[in-house]
């Protein structure tokens, strides 16, 4: 519903039209002191929902721009999820492997869950040695490098030594400090609600 045009809203619209006209220039000046093209890492972690999430957002995102993606997900691989089905319809723009055997209280064995881990960063590494790859999602990595199944060092190492415009993007809780340090963008995402917790269990589209 409209508001009618006195005094008093012809006053609050002005007011904000200067606030967003000063708004603006300052945005402007940002956007134009931006001026460096790189690719960039990003990291998302916390305990809210979303992480992978978003990283996926982004590979449909770079899809859509003409770029070639690379996904390997760490951990995840004992069941088929959505965005596997997806992007699996997409062989000549995605890359995409499933490497995990399941969550680490499922498969109870952390010398299979490193050899896992170690498998699949070979394949992250040939993604990281491919300047025709515009983005990769490194999907749960921060849980391997959280229980040691990597080596950070040496996997900042391989990140640091990719292509240059070829942008990272990595998920998971826990991201080690060290990762976060050489980040160019970070989102800790927090829990402020969550459907399990009211006893709805993981469902087909949202969760998997």
């Amino acid at each position: 519903m409209n508001q009618a045009n006195t005094p008093e809203t012809e006053a609050i619209n002005e007011r904000h039209r200067v606030r967003m006209e000063r708004k603006k220039a300052i945005i402007d000046a940002s956007i134009a002191a931006a001026d460096k093209a790189i690719g960039i890492i990003i990291v998302n972690t916390g305990n809210g929902k979303g992480k992978s999430s978003s990283g996926l957002g982004m590979v449909i995102r770079a899809m859509g721009h003409g770029m070639k993606v690379g996904v390997v997900q760490f951990i995840k691989g004992a069941m088929e999820t959505g965005e596997e089905r997806f992007l699996r319809r997409f062989p000549d723009e995605v890359q995409f492997h499933a490497m995990g055997e399941g969550y680490t209280w499922n498969t109870q064995n952390r010398e299979r869950d490193i050899e896992k881990a170690l498998l699949a960063w070979e394949q992250a590494k040939t993604f990281l040695a491919d300047p025709s790859i515009g983005l990769v999602l490194l999907d749960e990595l921060n849980i391997a490098l959280k229980y040691r199944y990597l080596d950070v060092d040496v996997v900042i190492q391989d990140l640091l030594a990719r292509p240059a415009m070829q942008h990272i993007v990595i998920t998971g809780r826990g991201a080690p400090q060290e990762l976060v340090d050489i980040a160019d963008t970070v989102t800790d995402m927090a829990v402020v609600k969550h459907a399990f917790k009211a006893g709805i269990g993981a469902q087909t589209g949202t969760e998997w």
